[in-house]
């Protein structure tokens, strides 16, 4: 039996772990949800996760530098950055700093899972991302 995937999800607004940690139960990952960053790259520090999914935007730390930090300690790792804020720039740094992909608010955990389902297929970890009817997450 393969092992589940293990996904870090950190928002400074609960209410999108809230949402999205069902939502991605339902494909067989364990997901851990933080809602402070230093928390978050606390745990990091002492667990290595397939996916870290991220907002990009918080007050204590901003999602480039949680990037930063997992590419430093488990670089094989695939960070999803997730986004209020369309912004070019934002987004070239974060390429260029080797983030996986984005999604962008307001979004359906349908649209996470199937990035998810990419980054998993990428770590050679195929999952099936299908679960229809979901509610669209932080507008």
């Amino acid at each position: 039996m393969a092992r589940s995937l293990e996904v870090l999800l950190l928002d400074d607004e609960p209410i999108v772990g809230r949402r999205l940690k069902p939502a991605l139960d339902k494909i067989g990952c364990q997901v851990e949800v933080f809602e402070n960053p230093k928390e978050a790259v606390a745990r990091i520090d002492q667990k290595e996760f397939d996916i870290v999914v991220t907002d990009i935007r918080m007050e204590e730390m901003d999602g480039i530098a949680v990037l930063e930090h997992v590419q430093k300690k488990w670089p094989r790792t695939k960070v999803i950055l997730i986004t209020g804020y369309a912004k070019m720039d934002l987004a070239r740094e974060a390429m260029g700093k080797g983030v996986f992909d984005f999604i962008a608010k307001p979004f359906r955990p349908d649209d996470l899972r199937r990035i998810i389902a990419s980054a998993a297929e990428a770590l050679g970890m195929p999952i099936d991302a299908a679960s229809p009817n979901d509610e669209t997450v932080a507008e």
